[in-house]
């Protein structure tokens, strides 16, 4: 049976609460100074967060009961989004709160003092549970969080987890990039008008790759420009279809920026991720895919991360060099992949950034997809004796032999096993 929440009375508490604000809004409108305004909106904004503080711990109590059940809902947080008219993320900032109050003691003070605000919070509490809920991820810190909290923004802070997650669990991050990259979808629907409806989702990595590509051509444009946005994208994402088929260059490859530091090139424990414009933090492995076969600039930091000498952009694959892989293999290498020489990158059998060379002996040609499975994906590629490349796939953990692989590929895995060297052309 459905019951009413109206029905039910209110704690005299909460209905003093709700008496309290009801006068405050109440009270005369006088003029007011600037600097009174400002006081004025930093002391709500206050009360605000410790309200959202006192409401964090009542979803925690309310979601340990059945009660969302008995009033029709599916799940607490859907009972909490529609009785209380939030938005999915604001119900899932509240919950991470209430859920995580004991191991954030210290934020949860700063709270209360007003040195962070319940949004800062909020993020902490949802690092805290996605690192809870990693098997592979290192115990929780506080500390350092919440020292960052304090000095950033919520923005800058939000940021900031994301390179925390990396660097306390760089294998639970790269997994979670893996299978919103494996999520990706388009969906094509013409109309009977002869118009298109698209429909899609992209990771991380495609993201900032359209956007790197639509941004600079979607600005306004000339004189009485009055497009929308919206508007603007669509025309822009038009312009480099229609500019790629003029060209014969298709698919045309946007610029992306990334920076990253040497230890995350290396792929060395505890490094942040790598920055991405346009996108979220990627991982260390997608930033070796990425600097397998781009341009590099070397920027030197001094103390308080002052640049002190910056070098000039260096293309890892150089023209002569590049030609003379695109004749040699004419396409991409992966078993059975006919994509053009143009279509692909020049991925590094030992990557160079552990010593690789960058000559035709230590690079063959991988179109965009297998290039991401040779890194992201943990697979390896083989050159047999008679020059033919075989595709060894990730053996999962505690998989000795399954019965449906193929004896060749099980061969493979053997060669890598036995002979794991300069042979052997993994994420490098």
């Amino acid at each position: 049976m459905v019951v009413e929440e109206a029905t039910r009375p209110l704690s005299p508490e909460v209905t003093a609460l709700l008496g309290a604000i009801e006068r405050f809004r109440q009270r005369p409108s006088a003029h007011r100074e600037p600097a009174e305004l400002a006081a004025e909106l930093k002391a709500v904004r206050h009360g605000q967060d410790l309200l959202d503080l006192e409401f964090s711990k009542i979803a925690a109590l309310f979601q340990e009961t059945q009660e969302y059940e008995d009033q029709g809902s599916v799940s607490p947080f859907d009972w909490i989004r529609h009785h209380c008219r939030m938005s999915s993320s604001a119900v899932w900032g509240n919950i991470a709160v209430g859920q995580h109050l004991d191991e954030l003691p210290g934020s949860v003070s700063a709270v209360e003092n007003g040195e962070i605000g319940f949004s800062h919070l909020a993020l902490m509490a949802r690092t805290a549970e996605v690192l809870a809920g990693s098997e592979t991820a290192a115990p929780f810190e506080e500390t350092e969080l919440l020292e960052k909290a304090r000095e950033f923004s919520v923005g800058r802070l939000w940021h900031f987890c994301h390179h925390l997650r990396h660097a306390t669990d760089p294998e639970g991050f790269a997994a979670q990039q893996n299978r919103a990259t494996e999520a990706r979808s388009l969906k094509l629907s013409p109309c009977e008008d002869g118009t298109l409806l698209l429909e899609g989702w992209l990771d991380t990595i495609g993201g900032g790759a359209l956007r790197s590509a639509l941004e600079p051509l979607a600005l306004p444009h000339g004189d009485h420009d009055d497009r929308c946005r919206e508007r603007r994208y669509a025309d822009a994402l038009v312009e480099v279809i229609t500019h790629a088929q003029d060209m014969g260059s298709l698919p045309q490859r946007p610029h992306l920026q990334v920076t990253a530091s040497l230890n995350t090139l290396r792929g060395e424990p505890g490094s942040p991720a790598g920055d991405m414009e346009y996108s979220l933090p990627v991982s260390a492995a997608t930033v070796q895919r990425l600097a397998c076969d781009g341009t590099i600039t070397r920027v030197v930091f001094g103390p308080e991360s002052v640049v002190i000498d910056v070098g000039r952009a260096r293309r890892v694959v150089a023209g002569p060099t590049r030609r003379a892989l695109n004749a040699r293999d004419g396409h991409c290498k992966w078993p059975r992949c006919d994509r053009p020489a143009s279509w692909s990158d020049a991925h590094h059998v030992i990557h160079w950034t552990k010593g690789g060379e960058t000559d035709l002996s230590n690079m063959v040609l991988l179109c965009h997809r297998h290039h991401w499975m040779a890194h992201e994906g943990g697979w390896q590629l083989v050159r047999t004796d008679e020059g033919e490349v075989l595709a060894v796939p990730p053996r999962p953990p505690g998989l000795a032999r399954a019965a449906d692989v193929p004896d060749q590929v099980e061969a493979a895995r053997r060669f890598v096993d036995q002979f794991a060297g300069d042979r052997v052309m993994g994420a490098g």
